[in-house]
C-alpha cells in the first residue's frame, strides 16, 4: 500500500480446516456461561483472495490511505474503526442460534463492533450467501418483522440488508426480542472465503449501526448473566484442539495467572483505553511517551499500530518492507537540519513546519488539505505541503529523536533512519520474516496501567503452512489514525491470546493478565 507498490505474495496451496472444538456451552455452578471457541489456522490464502478482488483493493486503498503516506485516517473525531476491520484474518469463532427453534450460525464474537448480523434466506444474488447458513424467518415462531434498511462497511467487504427481531441463543442463554441484521448482500470475495457466517458485536451501543441495542446489553438488561462482565481466553497453542472460550457473567480463574491490571474505558464505542510507551527489546520508542489510545479487539487477529512504530519493529525483527522515496528524500535533504533543530530544543511537533514540509495547527504538524486556501490568501506556501513529504518528515523526527536520546552519532542516526525508510510496512498484507531467526528476535512490550506487558517473538510471529513450504509473518500491521482519536493501537488476538482479557461493562474498564 505504501507508494502504491505491492509486495510479491508467495502463493502456496494450503489446506486448512477448523480444529473443531465441539460447541460446548454450559451454565455451571459458579453462574458463568461458557462458549467454546473454534480455532482456524492462519490462512494466507484468504489474504491472497482479498488482494485479488479489485473492489476490495480499492476499498482498502481508500480507507487505509496511510500506505501512501499522503494523509492519515480519521480526520474527524468520528472515525469509524469498524470500516477498517479485516475479518479475513479471523481465527476464532463460536456458535449461536437465532430463532425458535434455534437456527445455528458460526460467528465472530467481536469486541470491535456492536451489531449482530447473519446471512438472510433472501440473499439471492451474493455468492457468499450460498456458502453459509442463512436465516429463515418463516421457520421461526418468535420472529418479528422490522424491515429498516441497514449497511455496514468493513475494510475488505460490506454487508447490507435490513433489521429483524428474534430470540438469540448464546450458550444456554436465550436473549429475547433481539434486533439483528439480515444480510441480503455480501459483495466481493471477502465473505465467500470467510469461515464464519456472521458477526456478533460486543462493543458499545455508541457505534451500533441503527443504534440497535447490542446482544450483550440485552443479556445484562434481561438478567441473564451473574455480573455485567465477559472475558476472553484464546488458546494460542497450535497443536491444541480447544480453540478457547468466551465467558459471559464473569471470569474463569483457570484461564489466567496472577492478577488483572485494569484500565478505564476512555471512550465508549470501542473498548478503548489509554496506553503508555511501546518498547522494543525493553527500550522505549518515544512515540507514546505522552500517551496513546488503544482498543482491545477480539475481531482482529493482528496487532495494528502507527506506521512510525511498526517500521521500527520491522527493522528490529528483520521484517521485509518496501522503500519510501519520500522518506529517503527527507533524510537526504533535511536529515541534518532536523537533528540540529531537535538538538537546539525545538519542539518535535514543530520541526517539520519549521522546515516547510508541514503546517502547524497549534498541537501537531499537519499535511494540510486547506493549504490551497492559505496559498490563495498569501501565496507563501507555494510548492510546500506535499502530504507524503510531511508524513515522512514526522516519522523521521520520531526516529531521530529516539536515536539522539541514545547519544548516537549523527552518521549513525542518518544511516539508521535511512534503513527504516526501506522497512515501511508492506502493502496489502503483512511483512515476512525469517522463520529460523524467530528465537533471536526481541520482545515488543506495551505499558498499560503502569505495568509492562511483553510479547515474545513466538507470540507475535505467525507461521503459515508446514514444512519447507512454511512462511513466517509479523503479527504487526500498520494503521494510522489522526488525533483526536489517534494515535491508536488495536490489540487483536496476537495480544489477547497471550494476555487473558476481561471486559468489565459494569465498571467500564478493561483488564489484562497472563493467560494460563
Amino acid at each position: 500500500m505504501i507508494m502504491g507498490t505491492e509486495m510479491k505474495t508467495i502463493g502456496v496451496a494450503l489446506f486448512f480446516s477448523f480444529l473443531l472444538f465441539p460447541f460446548v456451552f454450559s451454565e455451571s455452578k459458579d453462574g458463568l456461561v461458557r462458549i467454546g471457541l473454534k480455532k482456524m489456522k492462519y490462512d494466507q490464502n484468504n489474504r491472497i483472495a482479498s488482494r485479488l478482488d479489485p473492489k476490495v483493493r480499492e476499498s482498502l486503498k481508500a480507507s487505509m490511505n496511510k500506505y501512501n503516506l499522503g494523509s492519515t485516517l480519521g480526520d474527524s473525531e468520528e472515525t469509524d474503526i469498524v470500516a477498517l476491520k479485516n475479518y479475513m484474518d479471523a481465527q476464532y469463532f463460536g456458535d449461536i442460534g437465532v430463532g425458535t427453534p434455534p437456527q445455528k450460525f458460526t460467528v465472530i464474537f467481536d469486541t470491535g463492533s456492536s451489531n449482530l448480523w447473519v446471512p438472510s434466506a433472501k440473499c439471492y444474488f451474493s455468492v457468499a450467501c450460498f456458502f453459509h447458513s442463512k436465516y429463515k424467518a418463516s421457520q421461526s415462531s418468535t420472529y418479528k418483522k422490522n424491515g429498516t434498511s441497514a449497511a455496514i462497511q468493513y475494510g475488505t467487504g460490506a454487508i447490507s440488508g435490513y433489521f429483524s427481531q428474534d430470540n438469540v441463543k448464546v450458550g444456554d442463554l436465550v436473549v429475547k426480542n433481539q434486533d439483528f441484521i439480515e444480510a441480503t448482500k455480501e459483495p466481493g470475495v471477502t465473505f465467500v472465503a470467510a469461515k464464519f457466517d456472521g458477526i456478533l458485536g460486543l462493543g458499545f451501543q455508541e457505534i451500533s449501526v441503527g443504534h440497535s441495542v447490542p446482544v450483550w446489553y440485552n443479556m445484562v438488561k434481561q438478567g441473564l448473566v451473574k455480573e455485567p462482565v465477559f472475558s476472553f481466553w484464546l488458546n494460542r497453542n497450535p497443536q491444541a484442539d480447544e480453540g478457547g472460550e468466551i465467558v459471559f457473567g464473569g471470569v474463569d480463574p483457570k484461564h489466567y495467572t496472577g492478577k488483572h491490571t485494569y484500565v478505564p474505558v476512555t471512550r465508549k464505542g470501542y473498548w478503548q483505553f489509554s496506553m503508555g510507551e511501546v518498547l522494543i527489546d525493553g527500550k522505549g520508542t518515544g512515540f507514546c511517551e505522552k500517551e496513546c489510545s488503544a482498543i482491545a479487539d477480539s475481531g482482529t487477529s493482528l496487532l495494528a499500530g502507527p506506521t512510525t512504530v511498526i517500521t521500527m519493529i520491522n527493522h528490529a525483527i528483520g521484517a521485509s518492507g518496501v522503500v519510501s522515496k519520500e522518506c529517503k528524500a527527507v533524510v537526504q535533504q533535511y536529515g541534518k537540519t532536523i537533528m540540529d533543530l531537535l538538538s537546539s530544543g525545538v519542539q518535535p511537533k514543530k520541526v517539520c513546519s519549521q522546515i516547510g514540509l508541514c503546517t502547524f495547527d497549534g498541537t501537531r504538524g499537519v499535511s494540510m488539505g486547506i493549504e490551497s486556501v492559505v496559498h490563495e490568501i498569501s501565496g507563501r506556501l507555494s510548492g510546500l505541503g506535499d502530504p507524503a513529504m510531511c508524513s515522512a518528515c514526522e516519522m523521521a523526527v520520531v526516529w531521530m529523536q529516539h536515536q539522539l536520546r541514545q547519544n548516537q552519532t549523527q552518521e549513525r542516526i542518518l544511516n539508521y533512519v535511512d534503513e527504516l525508510c526501506d522497512r515501511l510496512p508492506s502493502p496489502m498484507g503483512e511483512s515476512g520474516v525469517d522463520c529460523t531467526k524467530v528465537s533471536s528476535m526481541p520482545s515488543v512490550s506495551f505499558s498499560i496501567g503502569g505495568k509492562v506487558f511483553s510479547l515474545p517473538a513466538e507470540q507475535y510471529i505467525l507461521k503459515v503452512g508446514e514444512g519447507p513450504a512454511s512462511q513466517c509473518i509479523s503479527g504487526f500491521t500498520a494503521m494510522d489514525i489522526a488525533p483526536p482519536l489517534g494515535p491508536l493501537w488495536i490489540l487483536g488476538d496476537v495480544f489477547m491470546g497471550y494476555y487473558h482479557t476481561v471486559f468489565d461493562y459494569g465498571n467500564a474498564r478493561v483488564g489484562f493478565a497472563k493467560a494460563a
